[in-house]
């Protein structure tokens, strides 16, 4: 049985099965605001490969301790947050690799940019150390002085996106079908390999108070809200009662840039969903998602999506029209 199989008690209950194998296991987490998928791979007894492909906010996290469970993840797209029972929170963010103990319980974890795409490799140290050391006659891992090395004291250790980091997973992600099973299990000892001679001052791990979290949702979530509004960080700062260096810090750490950057990026997705679903001309949309000049508006629209309002609404439309004639 799979570990993930075994531990589903750890999780939210939305989370399903949908096929098993003896090596693979596919898992469902549908929530209301939306859905996950879970491949999972039997790499070594006792370890597990997955792949995590996410459209939500919200996500599974462990409810109960697990001893001697670890679980490495790498972020190849997206953002995860990690809200301990300590009151903090710790952001993993795209090309980043995190280790931690399923022990160190999390009261709450989700995605804030609402999707996530990445790899985790999932131990049971006891199982493990036994099926690896068959493995390797000349080669030493030691899973428990990983551990204590890594995560001492239930600490998330994370290591900010590398060279090295990339080498390791980016492969990961284009293995053909039939090699899998081998390229796995080279590619998961490499990990171990690599982790074992980690620097731990590498370590750039940041975490911000959950308050400060709250809070920089809440700003937004009224950004989002009231596109037609452009307040500025001072003012911003003042309707949130937050300082403005701590305001900016936290929004990049939660969301991984700039509120200017973010809001920028999210009137052109609000403004590329109505052209396709509007028939409002292009200067009735600029003014809906807060530009009075429409060719500020269409000038923004091409830096973020490659190509004009007017060559975008085309385009889609032609798409449209050829999906009807297949």
């Amino acid at each position: 049985m799979s570990i993930l199989s075994k531990e589903k008690g750890l999780y939210d209950s939305e989370i399903e099965i949908i096929s098993q194998s003896d090596d693979c296991s596919i898992y469902r987490m549908k929530t209301d605001g939306g859905d996950g998928i879970m491949t999972s791979y039997q790499v070594f007894l006792g370890v597990e490969l997955i792949y995590n492909d996410f459209h939500m906010g919200n996500c599974l996290h462990n409810k109960r301790p697990c001893k001697d469970i670890m679980e490495i993840n790498h972020c190849r797209q997206g953002r995860f947050e990690c809200d301990f029972n300590n009151g903090t929170c710790v952001y993993l963010e795209e090309g980043d690799l995190s280790v931690n103990m399923l022990s160190n319980m999390t009261k709450n974890s989700c995605f804030p940019l609402e999707h996530y795409y990445g790899v985790s490799v999932v131990i049971d140290l006891e199982e493990a150390s036994k099926s690896i050391s068959r493995v390797l006659n000349d080669i030493s891992i030691d899973l428990y002085v990983l551990r204590d090395k890594l995560c001492a004291n239930d600490q998330c250790f994370i290591m900010r996106a590398t060279d090295s980091v990339k080498h390791i997973f980016l492969e990961l992600y284009k293995v053909p079908d039939k090699i899998k099973r081998g390229y796995f299990k080279l590619k998961v000892l490499e990990l171990l390999l690599f982790l074992s001679a980690a620097d731990v001052s590498e370590e750039q791990r940041q975490y911000f108070p959950k308050n400060q979290v709250n809070t920089v949702k809440l700003i937004k979530e009224y950004l989002t809200d009231n596109l037609e509004h452009h307040d500025t960080l001072e003012e911003l700062s003042a309707r949130f009662n937050i300082p403005l260096t701590t305001m900016k810090l936290c929004f990049k750490g939660v969301y991984g840039t700039s509120i200017y950057a973010f809001m920028r990026a999210y009137r052109m997705q609000a403004a590329a969903v109505l052209l396709r679903q509007s028939t409002d001309n292009i200067s009735v949309i600029a003014g809906r998602v807060g530009y009075a000049n429409s060719s500020k508006f269409a000038s923004s629209f091409k830096a973020i999506m490659g190509m004009s309002p007017l060559e975008y609404r085309k385009g889609h439309r032609l798409n449209e029209a050829l999906e009807i004639y297949k």
